[in-house]
């Protein structure tokens, strides 16, 4: 009986072997540094504001947990909200909280 450490019971080793021989790679655009890159649907242009938002929570105690609740507004007051961009029921939570802390 062969031990598992014997010679022939080792795996192979872990060489692989191209499939392709020709890079898909664009050296000379990489290599001339242009900065003109367009996002694909698969590498979509990072958004700032969502890279700093992690990073400003970084530390942070956690936030409190969200209720789901149906609520009227008038139709002019929630399209200026959608008007200001993505985000918009958090700029809402943050207006009532504004307004409730300044009612204290």
């Amino acid at each position: 009986m062969k031990s598992a450490s014997s010679r022939s019971e080792k795996l192979p080793s872990a060489s692989r072997k191209f499939t392709s021989m020709k890079s898909k790679t664009d050296w000379v655009r990489l290599k001339s540094g242009a900065g003109d890159v367009k996002p694909t649907p698969e590498h979509p242009e990072a958004d700032v504001e969502h890279i700093v938002r992690g990073l400003v929570r970084k530390g942070l105690k956690p936030l409190p947990s969200k209720a789901s609740i149906s609520l009227r507004v008038d139709q002019d007051v929630l399209e200026w909200f959608k008007a200001q961009g993505t985000g918009y029921q958090t700029r809402i939570n943050t207006v009532l909280r504004a307004f409730r802390d300044a009612s204290v």
